[in-house]
């Protein structure tokens, strides 16, 4: 079964630019979504179509978003870019680990947020589908990051006021 969207994070842009060139030219009926942490240049490099779009911030989600578009992203392969904030990401990659035990990286969390997002977009629209996230790594290093409740205040991050949605999508753990 071919899935009706896909959402990969912003990194370097490869994924979604690999994703976009092989779905076009292979004419599969998917659409390519990107999931864009606060401070990264993809979401307005997209919108405002300017492919050397620069904010000079650099992301606090580990290996999702930078301070400028890389060339690897290909805007014209991509159907949507979906902004996430940071604390989201948090939130959901702190989600993810309670319902699977994998510690993912906060990458992941902006995946799984910007999928959220979409879910409720086509809900709104009365659009049905399947929907696939690529999750990134899951590693012990990231049990001193996103997972931390200190990493997260050092940057300002509250996670919390997340958690809720996140705890109304998945139930509690184990069930």
């Amino acid at each position: 079964m071919t899935p009706d969207y896909v959402v990969t994070g912003a990194g370097t842009g490869a994924t979604s630019a690999t994703l976009g060139q092989w779905i076009r030219t292979h004419e599969v009926r998917c659409r390519v979504v990107v999931a864009d942490p606060e401070n990264s240049a993809y979401f307005p490099g997209w919108t405002l179509d300017v492919p050397d779009y620069a904010t000079g911030m650099p992301s606090r989600i580990e290996g999702a978003g930078r301070p400028r578009v890389e060339p690897g992203f290909r805007g014209d392969l991509v159907d949507l870019v979906v902004p996430v904030p940071d604390a989201a990401s948090v939130a959901a990659a702190r989600r993810l680990r309670e319902v699977t035990g994998l510690p993912v990286g906060g990458s992941s969390g902006t995946a799984l947020w910007a999928t959220l997002e979409l879910i409720d977009r086509m809900r709104a629209r009365g659009e049905t589908g399947t929907v696939v996230s690529l999750i990134g790594d899951a590693a012990d290093r990231h049990l001193t990051t996103v997972h931390a409740d200190a990493w997260a205040t050092e940057r300002g991050l509250d996670p919390a006021r997340h958690t809720s949605r996140l705890r109304e999508v998945f139930g509690p753990v184990g069930g």
